[in-house]
């Protein structure tokens, strides 16, 4: 985590939108100003109605989109559920897996919205701030914004708009699937977030590294439910 940007998440929710409010000031947009060799794919999965969260990240070669790196991490979180305000919930045990890749991507895909926030603070923004990393999201739900329709064809995209001020892109990434909504996290701009998300398609609604992490990190998920279940209930 960068030195400067170290904080509590144990706030209470005024004090936490206006560290959004601060925090948005050190947003920087802008093209990757390096090739991409590996990216990241974040995602959260956690049982219904449970604090007990788990974290997964996944690390793929960008030319081929294989993973090369998985980290996973669980805890329980004490943050509540308060839309806008995701991050302060779910990035402190997305924090713990980044810890333990031993391959740091270049770019990480988080499975949630970038700069397409009400305060432009999302999760992905949020997360690359802290990381000081480059960062995008990949969505499922529009959250804030102005979207015309968007064509029926694969490939087809939609500006995202609140008011003159682009926040990113809806993406048709197949046939008869629902967009998906990219934006810019942080140290991306709209243009490179929508090229990354565009490269990382592979016939599947989601980009292949969230598409990936959401499948590694629900299949820890039930592992971990499993064993515990076990445990708690020992047989022999």
């Amino acid at each position: 985590m960068a030195e400067s940007l170290e904080h509590s998440w144990q706030l209470d929710p005024k004090d936490a939108v206006e560290l959004q409010r601060e925090l948005r000031t050190r947003i920087r947009l802008q093209p990757l100003d390096k090739p991409i060799r590996f990216i990241g794919g974040a995602d959260i999965s956690f049982n219904l109605y449970s604090d007990v969260f788990y974290a997964g990240i996944v690390v793929l070669d960008y030319a081929t989109l294989e993973v090369v790196e998985t980290a996973f991490h669980t805890e329980t979180v004490t943050f509540p559920y308060i839309p806008g305000l995701l991050s302060f919930r779910e990035i402190p045990t997305l924090l713990k897996a980044w810890a333990k890749l031993a391959t740091k991507p270049d770019v990480t895909m988080v499975d949630g919205h970038g700069i397409a926030h009400p305060r432009r603070m999302g999760i992905a923004t949020h997360f690359g701030l802290v990381t000081d990393s480059p960062t995008l999201g990949c969505a499922k739900k529009v959250l804030t914004g102005r979207i015309a329709p968007v064509g029926k064809e694969a490939g087809s995209v939609s500006p995202i708009m609140d008011k003159e001020e682009l926040l990113g892109y809806a993406l048709r990434s197949r046939l008869r699937s629902n967009p998906v909504y990219i934006s810019p996290g942080h140290l991306l701009d709209p243009e490179s977030a929508l090229a990354i998300a565009r490269h990382c398609l592979r016939g599947y609604k989601l980009p292949e590294p969230t598409r990936r992490a959401h499948e590694v990190v629900n299949e820890f998920r039930r592992r971990e439910t499993a064993e515990s279940s076990d445990e708690d209930n020992p047989t022999g």
